[in-house]
């Protein structure tokens, strides 16, 4: 999709026939989906349900009311590939507004009032029925697995864009496998998952010089550095830990601003060289032969042997790899191999060979570094934000369980993982700062020089919720827990539908964006409803009485207006399925630890509560001498309160670990606690 926005922009967009007929016919308004997801939104549903497909570049031509006439994705200058040329398009929809304008703008106006009927689905029931629940999840890992790629990796056909709610369903289901003692079947499910991440890690999506992709868009970052910490939490092995360092330390480096606030993007494409006018897809990215024997000197056969480096360029794998020939001659770095046996081909030992890699990378990096950059994408989106917020926070706890001595080369800079948590909590800072109203309890959706325009959506809200529970949960202090309950509050103030369940996508105050969506689908981004699912069933397990009941009805409801999504396409919700699993989970494992935070044992004991994979564990930390945190306690769970008072210790951090209303003897050491959370529920 990408690539197509790409070409029409080149092709179209840049050309003077066609601003000729479009600025004699048309008011060109150009909108950044980013920016106004919502009005994206309204007008890419359109397309989809009458053209069966959607994406972009989205070319809508709309009345003066708003009102879609018709519209399409990609077009190209002139009739070709058995598609209609956007010339022959603009000057179609010129005759038939003249000649027909009265029945386009009905059947508009009739297909936004079928879409805001079909979209705002209401639920029958309060809930899922009891083996909906449990059957969506094993479902969706029925239909995954078969569209499994035994070959190069990954679920469905090419070209296949990241999707990690995919791998998080997967590793979700594996996890309930192993719990039930089906070893075989876990066992399969997690290599399919190993697998992927493997070929995305080796291939060319992977950016081997020291950041992740070409297109490197924040909420693929912020997810895939999560899903690389869960690979890492269940294996501990080094390889997905470096993994998630290397995309955190791109973070970090090249696209957090001043205040902590990070980047939405930088682009594909790039100038060739200083001064060069035109711009070409991954330029910055790409190496000649040439190129990587002047920089590299003795090492470059190791080098290029390594990377598959050729003369005439290496996108020759498949028809696929390069389809508008803009790699000709170029070489995308791609590992084939595992390092151990081209290691021994050269007569070296593997660390040796891997600090050879390491020190070429590095040198590669710096000769690329003097060259023009893409072009950074300096918006700041909040929903985005609150995914990097939260594989920041989730590493700077798991990735302590890194074995001591680790060693890495570059690109991962090897930093201490608290580094992780102060980027984690600059980054809320700034949203809090920056982008939320005190008074209101309101987010904005962006910041550029300043807050943009619109409002903030339900994805800003979910996304971000989610981030500061994980914030908190890592040892963040409680101050991200009150901020995460208080914007929970707001976001059923503005976008719950009490009657009806569920959540819209838009709070519903601006007339001109002509529906208001029930989303559902998790895709290259997870949708809002599902994240909020998870954040209702998180809260509902940190609270009692009233306050735990009114977040799990809420979720309950939610699911059960996407009950038919869940039964007939589990596979396009894969988060969704697995907030339906996590509702039918009795109760959730709670890990209480109490102690004074500024110590290393609480760093410690918190990281023994966060290394082994479990979605359905909360960690919930206190220090019985702060009488805020007391007091936040005794009004949203008194039991955490006393637990406090009667387990405290000066001189040590103890943890106790609960579930069905019983709690474990406490222990006082992160060794006792990690075996303890590993042992099989009875």
């Amino acid at each position: 999709m990408g690539v197509r926005c790409h070409v029409m922009k080149v092709e179209s967009f840049e050309d003077e026939e066609v601003a000729e007929l479009l600025n004699d016919s048309f008011v060109s308004v150009k909108v950044d989906r980013e920016e106004r997801p919502d009005v994206d939104k309204v007008y890419m549903t359109f397309v989809q349900a009458l053209y069966g497909g959607g994406g972009w570049p989205l070319s809508v031509f709309i009345s003066p009311d708003l009102k879609p006439l018709m519209g399409g994705t990609y077009f190209p200058p002139d009739d070709k590939y058995g598609r209609p040329g956007f010339k022959t398009i603009l000057r179609k929809v010129k005759d038939a507004w003249f000649s027909k304008r009265d029945t386009l703008v009905k059947s508009g106006a009739f297909a936004i009032e079928q879409l805001s009927e079909a979209l705002s689905a209401s639920a029958s029931s309060k809930k899922l029925p009891d083996e909906l629940s449990q059957n969506a999840l094993h479902l969706c890992a029925e239909q995954l697995s078969q569209s499994y790629d035994s070959r190069y990796g990954g679920f469905g056909s090419a070209p296949k864009f990241p999707r990690p709610v995919e791998i998080q369903l997967m590793l979700y289901h594996s996890k309930k496998l192993n719990d039930a003692g089906n070893y075989s079947e876990a066992k399969k499910g997690l290599q399919m998952v190993f697998f992927t991440l493997q070929c995305m890690a080796r291939g060319g999506i992977h950016d081997h010089i020291g950041v992740p992709h070409f297109e490197k868009m924040l909420y693929d970052q912020g997810q895939l550095a999560n899903v690389y910490l869960d690979a890492f939490s269940i294996t501990n092995d080094v390889f997905y830990s470096s993994l998630s360092r290397d995309i955190l330390d791109y973070l970090r480096r090249d696209i957090i601003g001043p205040e902590g606030e990070i980047f939405s993007a930088e682009d594909a494409d790039s100038a060739e060289r200083e001064g060069a006018k035109k711009k070409k897809e991954g330029a910055f990215y790409i190496w000649t032969i040439q190129e990587i024997d002047d920089i590299l000197g003795e090492h470059s056969t190791l080098f290029k042997d390594h990377y598959y480096v050729k003369p005439l360029g290496n996108c020759d794998l498949s028809r696929m790899s390069d389809p508008h020939d803009e790699f000709k001659g170029k070489n995308v770095l791609i590992e084939l191999t595992d390092t151990s046996a081209p290691a021994k081909k050269y007569g070296l030992p593997l660390e040796k060979y891997l600090d050879i890699l390491g020190e070429c990378r590095q040198k590669l990096f710096d000769a690329r570094s003097r060259g023009p950059r893409p072009h950074l994408d300096d918006k700041v989106i909040v929903s985005w934000n609150g995914l990097a917020i939260s594989s920041l926070a989730r590493a700077s706890k798991i990735l302590m369980g890194e074995a001591e001595g680790t060693k890495y080369n570059f690109p991962v800079v090897g930093c201490d993982p608290k580094e992780y948590m102060t980027a984690a909590e600059k980054a809320a800072s700034f949203i809090r700062r920056h982008l939320y109203n005190e008074q209101a309890h309101r987010l904005e959706h962006s910041f550029r020089n300043g807050p943009s325009k619109a409002p903030g959506f339900l994805d800003d809200y979910a996304f971000l919720i989610s981030g500061l529970l994980d914030l908190y949960e890592v040892g963040g202090g409680i101050h991200w827990l009150v901020w995460a309950i208080e914007l929970q509050n707001k976001q059923d103030e503005l976008f719950l539908d009490r009657e009806g369940g569920g959540y819209f996508n838009t709070p519903g105050e601006d007339p001109s964006v002509l529906l208001r969506v029930k989303e559902d689908h998790d895709g290259a981004e997870p949708s809002g409803n599902s994240v909020s699912a998870i954040n209702l069933i998180r809260l509902a397990s940190m609270m009692t009485g009233s306050k735990s009941e009114y977040y799990r009805q809420n979720a309950e409801h939610l699911l059960a207006v996407f009950e038919s999504r869940l039964k007939d396409m589990a596979m396009a919700v894969p988060l969704m399925c697995c907030a339906a699993d996590m509702i039918s989970v009795p109760s959730h494992k709670q890990v209480v630890l109490v102690g004074h935070k500024s110590s290393l044992e609480f760093d410690n004991m918190l990281a023994a509560a966060h290394a082994s994979y479990d979605p359905n564990r909360t960690v919930i930390h206190i220090d019985p001498t702060d009488n805020e945190e007391m007091e936040i306690w005794e009004d949203n769970n008194s039991n955490i309160a006393l637990m406090a008072r009667n387990n405290f210790a000066a001189d040590k951090v103890v943890a106790l670990v609960c579930q069905n209303f019983t709690c474990s003897p406490p222990v006082t050491d992160p060794k006792s606690l990690k075996a303890l959370l590993l042992k099989k529920p009875s």
